[in-house]
């Protein structure tokens, strides 16, 4: 079923909406599996966490289908855990190694992982800046919603970040889920900035369950501010939401039926 565009809101939008996380993820790998047909060698910004997970499963399997499918695409880390070992299971890169970069043996100078414990953030940030630099734009960054409304770790403020930078963190990021199995606190985030992502060619935001229900309203009907960075993706003129039926349940009618 093609994707249905939301009537009433900003240009560029797409909202689908699954009944389910399952079929939220099967709307979100078909549209990952566009952008890759149309770009073999296309850089994916990705996300981690529980929402993108079932996604990526999909992904792998369509690519163990299909061989020639991720043999050139690219893969940067959205953020990562400030702090933690590199060889902490907490990590964002051991996410993506363990659920999409390892089975789809995406490695090399084809992933581009934030260094969780650096000696310097500040040049790791500015090493992950070249790396845009020479290596964007990016084609599709796959992205969560938070539950505070941030972006990777583009946190709520009276201001954000263009480029990637070091991220104090805020008290809904340090309770996530991920860092129930770190061997040791957080220090810091290490995230891409909003203008990054806002440059990517195309946006793929899952959001997923009741929880995220008031998320997704003020995201789509809301104003635009700092103050929830996830609204900054109205400036972008291609943008398509996937969500679940519990994600969408505070949104008006004539969007509910979106598919």
């Amino acid at each position: 079923m093609l994707p249905k565009r939301a009537a009433g809101l900003w240009p560029g939008l797409t909202l689908r909406i699954g009944e389910d996380c399952d079929a939220m993820s099967r709307l979100a790998a078909e549209q990952v599996l566009r952008v890759v047909r149309a770009r073999p060698a296309a850089l994916l910004c990705l996300a981690t966490g529980a929402t993108p997970a079932r996604t990526y499963e999909r992904l792998v399997a369509a690519g163990r289908r299909h061989r020639a499918l991720f043999r050139r695409v690219r893969v940067v880390t959205l953020d990562e855990w400030g702090g933690l070992s590199t060889r902490d299971p907490a990590t964002c890169a051991a996410y993506l190694r363990q659920k999409f970069c390892g089975p789809l043996a995406i490695d090399g100078d084809r992933c581009a992982r934030w260094r969780s414990r650096p000696r310097d953030a500040a040049r790791e940030v500015r090493r992950m800046t070249a790396w845009l630099a020479e290596h964007g734009p990016i084609d599709l960054s796959v992205l969560g919603l938070g539950v505070n409304g941030h972006l990777g770790f583009n946190e709520p403020g009276s201001a954000l970040h263009d480029g990637p930078h070091v991220a104090r963190l805020s008290a809904a990021s340090l309770r996530h889920a991920m860092l129930h199995s770190a061997r040791r606190p957080v220090e810091f985030g290490l995230t891409l900035g909003i203008g990054d992502l806002c440059r990517s060619r195309a946006v793929l935001l899952l959001v997923s369950g009741a929880h995220k229900a008031k998320q997704l309203r003020r995201l789509l009907l809301g104003l635009v501010t700092p103050r929830f960075p996830a609204s900054f993706l109205r400036l972008h003129g291609a943008v398509t939401i996937c969500c679940d039926r519990a994600a969408a349940a505070l949104l008006p009618e004539e969007l509910s039926t979106c598919r």
